[in-house]
Parts: structure tokens; sequence; C-alpha cells
């Protein structure tokens, strides 16, 4: 199965660029989105032969994220289950008889990391509980999770040390994150792959430059290594400042 990624940065800005034929190209099993930026009603996306998933921030025009799927799940769970850290639409969980699948767009820790605790918060409660999900049942989780773990994925790394997506606490939270049994899909198939990123700054001509971060994932728990077959970063499709990433798996949704 097929299984895709893409912070849009605002979805009605990009159904009005190109998100129709890249979804269309792509004929994904699984579909997900962050950063939608919308509420309940704004879009009426004909999406034939999918189920629409929907979780939106009680802010508007802010966060939010959704899962597109051929495949109808057994149960939909929203949010971490902590009141204080569901109101930004950051999380959708979707249930199969194998393995759950999660979109998550993790809170970025801002311009002097004015907002780290909460983001520590959040890294906290999440990591509980995908874990909590794990002891069931093959989980993998995709989006953007604003962290570039080692100086490998991203471009600048000594110049943008301390700053939000590379602070050592962000970075520690994903390698904690990965020793409770999750898989970088990305680095389990390229390991030492270089100058390959999923997101540019609008600034500086860094999409021209290459001068990226890699900080959309698909990670999953570490029983499902032997159903991974590839891990992509699809860095040749624009519209928004993010690239989609895929994942590629012999899984079954049945």
């Amino acid at each position: 199965m097929k299984f895709m990624s893409w912070n849009v940065n605002g979805l009605r800005a990009i159904l009005k660029k190109n998100f129709m034929e890249v979804f269309e190209a792509a004929d994904a099993d699984f579909f997900c989105l962050q950063e939608t930026k919308l509420q309940a009603g704004q879009v009426d996306l004909e999406l034939p032969g999918y189920h629409q998933y929907w979780n939106y921030a009680e802010r508007k025009g802010y966060s939010g994220t959704a899962i597109f799927t051929k495949h109808e799940p057994q149960s939909v769970t929203y949010g971490v289950g902590v009141p204080e850290l569901d109101q930004e639409g950051r999380l959708i969980t979707l249930e199969y008889p194998d393995f759950y699948l999660l979109t998550c767009y993790t809170p970025n820790s801002q311009t002097k990391l004015k907002r780290l605790d909460f983001r520590m918060q959040w890294e906290d409660a999440f990591r509980t509980y995908i874990s909590q999900l794990a002891e069931k049942k093959g989980v993998i989780f995709c989006g953007d999770l604003n962290v570039a773990h080692e100086p490998i994925d991203l471009k600048n790394d000594k110049t943008n040390h301390h700053n939000a997506g590379f602070s050592d606490e962000e970075r520690g939270k994903f390698t904690e994150l990965l020793g409770a049994g999750f898989t970088d899909t990305f680095r389990y198939f390229y390991p030492d792959q270089a100058d390959t990123y999923s997101w540019w700054s609008y600034r500086f001509n860094a999409r021209a430059n290459n001068a990226g971060w890699r900080i959309d994932y698909f990670v999953t728990s570490n029983d499902l290594q032997p159903r991974l077959k590839d891990a992509l970063i699809h860095s040749e499709i624009l519209g928004s400042d993010h690239c989609p990433v895929e994942l590629q798996t012999d899984l079954t949704a049945e």
C-alpha cells in the first residue's frame, strides 16, 4: 500500500494551484495532510473513492489535519486525549485490523523557542499515546514533526543550532521517541543520504538553492520494519513550502 503525507500550508490556497493534480497522480491508499488552515464547511472536496477525516483547530485559519483514504477504518480518534493539547487539530488516528495510521502536525516552538514548553508537553503526551497504541498493533505515523533530527537533516546545521526545529530539546525528544521502539523510515532505507529535504523557507531563494530541512516523516513501530518497501521525498513537487513524503509497504487494510 501507498501512503502519502503533505503539509499543504493552507489547503484552500493549494487547491487553486496543483493539489488535485498531485492527489490524483499519487493514487495513494492514504493521503495525509497537515496545516489545512480551515474550518468545517470552508471547502467541499469531491474525492470519489475516498473517505475523508478532518480535525480542525478551534482558532480559525490555523493548523489542522486531514486524512483521505480508500479504506474505511474500524475506528477514528482525534487528538492525544489531553484537552489542553487538543485544541489545534493536530492529530487524527485511524485504526485498521493490523495497524494504526496517524497524521500529525507537531507544534512549532516558534521564534526564540517561546513555545518550547508547550512543544515538550506535546512530545511527551504524543510519545505516551503512540507507545500505548504500539502495544496493541503496528503504528504508522506521518506528518510535519517540526524537527530536523541530525545535522544531515538540514543544510545549515551550525547556524540553526538552538533555533526552532533544531534545538537540543526537540532533537532529544525525537531520539527518545525512536528509542521507544520506532523507526524513521527514510533513514532506515537511506541512512547516509544528504541534501534531501522536505521544507524550504520562502526567503533567500532557499528552495532554488536547496537550503532546506527534512522535517516531514513517516515513522513506524519497529515491528513493521519487515513490511516496509521504500520511503521517498518528493522534492520535485511544488505548491507548498513543504513537499510530499511517501511510504510504501506490503501491508493491507483488510
